[in-house]
């Protein structure tokens, strides 16, 4: 196995652990809340399973009284009543299994349909922290195959869970009505059946539970490899990836394969049961219909006989029926405790009982902040920041990679809390503010820019739904996107696919930047959002701002220290601390990380001028070169004609 494949499990297998394991006493519980409006359906689906179930029990007690009083003593009269009697209740008893079946489907379709939402929502309500505790495969997982297996376990429950174990006790006690001695038969098979199915349970579910995490890993990859296919493409290695998959795929196939042989043996278990019972009856009940001369007075008559068989078969089927709920209960099982996994997960960022529902100003104010993405980490991934940012200020931070740059900016809209220490947005701490209110405030840009399936004008509404075409142009202009935007022949209807894959990085870039604008906010954040534009549009996008939005409290984060120069305060960030601030020109004189990046980059800014300059002289020389040789070749022709 590839050292890529080791990684990729071993980050599987400390994200499951990272997941709080279901409590199982809350997990019924838990499920029962998504049934809501399908309560009623839940409970007349088993109604009319009581109903149907009754009836089929009642059927075979009048067939016996229609063979013995009508067929054997000759009685046409008895033959009749009978005969309306069973055709009444097979009437009512296939009307209440339609309905069963009908109010079954409805309450399981909508169980499944409420689970999915509840999951959903749930998810959206997650902070950063939850959200890394599942992998993205994981949560598709539980939203597709897992709710599927719910639903088919619950379907089968309130219809066959309740008319299999009706079937058995009220046969049952037809039959013992009957022969008390034959009746036992059945109890005998009930230990068999117990131990059996039992010990396939504990046998069966520790697989069960290890094919959906490895569902898990394999929606994780295939995620993985559709996101980045450009880039398994253009690096060739789609061989690599198809391998990758198969290992997955055959992990799964392998433990199917185990799960289905140790199922395997319940057909067999519940078969000796039915053909041993069927045996034992026949030769007892034929033993006591000849002892008795088939007169009810002195034993068992031929109707009794047939009643009991139907019985036996009943009550077998309904074994059957149990050791099929049983099989998906156990396969459900893990799909329930995965689902309360999700829906028992309490975010860590939450609203407080009385928000404060105002944000004043754009001021920031760090006070000794810590931060550790786990309570478990050894190293905080922000240590001791003390950071004062005055509303209306714009803000550069520079920093090499790893040096947490992100993750200090992610704590002001509440993405993270922080671990100690406060922080304050416009006088409040962060914590006391409406969740929602706050997030309106703070509009930030993320490293990975996202644009979803829509048009371009529904993509940049995001911002704010009820933004005017006018607005949108505005807002567009300042992020310098409307130029680009005009080119395309729809114009803002122009269709955004899915990832915003038929847009460059660039225009992705200024598109998400103009959607955040939109928002009108306190606080604007770019984290390495304007990588993907030349210098030219980054000079303009920063113009803008500073023109249009000079209330706006504005922080960017950049590699390229062009884009942070003109700022009011610069930090330089490293290791999770602020190892210095400063002007521009007061870092260029007291840092040397700050001057070293500086110096760097504008060396390497002038050698790349230098180099189109001479690309521009070589192309010069070129040309009155060429031209050149045309005056001479036409001086030569001219000569020529004159001769």
């Amino acid at each position: 196995m590839s050292d890529n494949a080791i990684a990729t499990e071993a980050a599987i297998e400390r994200s499951r652990k990272a997941v709080e394991p279901a409590k199982p006493k809350h997990i019924i519980r838990t499920l029962a809340g998504s049934m809501r409006q399908y309560k009623k359906e839940s409970l007349l689906a088993p109604l009319f399973v009581i109903i149907e179930s009754v009836l089929e029990i009642v059927i075979p007690t009048i067939m016996a009284s229609l063979i013995d009083e009508g067929i054997t003593g000759g009685n046409m009269s008895a033959i009749t009543r009978f005969g309306l009697i069973l055709l009444l209740c097979s009437m009512v008893s296939l009307g209440s299994g339609f309905l069963a079946g009908k109010f079954a489907a409805i309450a399981a379709a909508g169980f499944a349909k409420n689970l999915r939402r509840d999951q959903f929502e749930q998810v959206q309500r997650f902070s950063f922290t939850n959200i890394d505790r599942f992998s993205t495969g994981s949560i598709i997982t539980r939203l597709t195959t897992d709710v599927t297996n719910l639903q088919m376990a619950y379907g089968m429950m309130i219809r066959m869970g309740v008319r299999a174990p009706i079937m058995v006790v009220v046969a049952w006690f037809f039959s013992f009505r009957i022969s008390p001695s034959i009746s036992l038969v059945f109890l005998a098979c009930v230990p068999i059946l117990a131990i059996g199915l039992c010990g396939l349970a504990v046998l069966v579910h520790p697989v069960f539970e290890r094919v959906f995490h490895t569902y898990d890993e394999l929606n994780n990859v295939v995620d993985e490899n559709l996101q980045g296919v450009r880039v398994v493409k253009s690096y060739n290695r789609e061989s690599f990836e198809i391998s990758k998959f198969g290992r997955i795929s055959q992990r799964i196939f392998k433990d199917f394969i185990k799960a289905e042989r140790i199922m395997s043996f319940n057909s067999p278990i519940m078969m000796f049961c039915i053909y041993g019972s069927m045996i034992l009856i026949s030769w007892l009940g034929a033993n006591q219909i000849v002892a008795s001369g088939n007169n009810a007075a002195l034993g068992l008559t031929t109707g009794d006989l047939t009643a009991l068989v139907t019985y036996a078969m009943q009550i077998l089927m309904a074994m059957m029926m149990l050791s099929m709920i049983f099989v998906m209960v156990i396969i459900s099982q893990a799909s329930a405790e995965r689902i309360s996994q999700v829906l028992q997960e309490k975010s860590t960022v939450s609203d407080p009982e009385h928000p404060v529902t105002s944000v004043a100003d754009g001021s920031i104010v760090f006070d000794h902040v810590t931060f550790r993405y786990s309570d478990s980490s050894e190293k905080p991934v922000l240590d001791d920041i003390d950071l004062t940012i005055r509303s209306g200020m714009t803000v550069g931070i520079v920093g090499g990679t790893g040096s947490a740059k992100s993750s200090l900016v992610q704590l002001i809209p509440r993405l993270y809390d922080v671990t100690s220490g406060s922080l304050k947005v416009g006088g409040v701490d962060v914590r006391d503010y409406d969740l929602e209110l706050l997030r309106d405030q703070v509009a930030m840009v993320l490293q990975k820019n996202v644009l979803f399936s829509g048009t371009i004008a529904e993509n940049l509404r995001w911002g704010n739904p009820n933004a005017t075409d006018e607005e949108i142009r505005h807002a567009c202009r300042l992020a310098q996107a409307d130029g680009f935007i005009q080119e395309f022949p729809d114009k803002y209807d122009t269709y955004i696919e899915q990832g915003g894959t038929n847009v460059s990085g660039g225009q992705r870039q200024r598109l998400c930047i103009a959607r955040a604008l939109l928002k009108k906010p306190k606080i604007l954040i770019l984290d390495d959002s304007t990588s993907a534009v030349d210098t030219k549009t980054d000079r303009l996008i920063r113009a803008a701002f500073h023109n249009e939005i000079p209330d706006t409290t504005k922080i960017i984060i950049a590699q390229r220290v062009a884009s942070v120069q003109e700022s009011d305060m610069i930090l330089v960030m490293d290791n999770g601390r602020i190892m210095a601030r400063g002007t521009h020109e007061e870092l260029l004189a007291t840092c040397d990380e700050y001057r070293s990046i500086y110096e760097s980059q504008t060396r390497n800014t002038a050698e790349g001028q230098r180099e189109l300059e001479q690309q521009e002289l070589e192309r010069a020389a070129a040309l009155e070169a060429a031209q050149v040789k045309g005056h001479e070749a036409k001086s030569n022709e001219r000569e020529g004609e004159t001769r």
